[in-house]
């Protein structure tokens, strides 16, 4: 669970940083949205 916190607290830090709008901000927050639920079926 710690490993899975550490990755989406990195994930969220990387999508702030790549993000100028908050268009783009919403698309990045998706992307790592859907990384979770990838990862959570299997």
């Amino acid at each position: 669970m710690k490993t899975v916190a550490t990755w989406v607290a990195l994930s969220f830090a990387l999508a702030l940083a790549g993000c100028n709008t908050v268009k783009g901000f919403g698309q990045d927050l998706q992307k790592v949205g859907d990384k979770i639920e990838e990862k959570a079926r299997k």
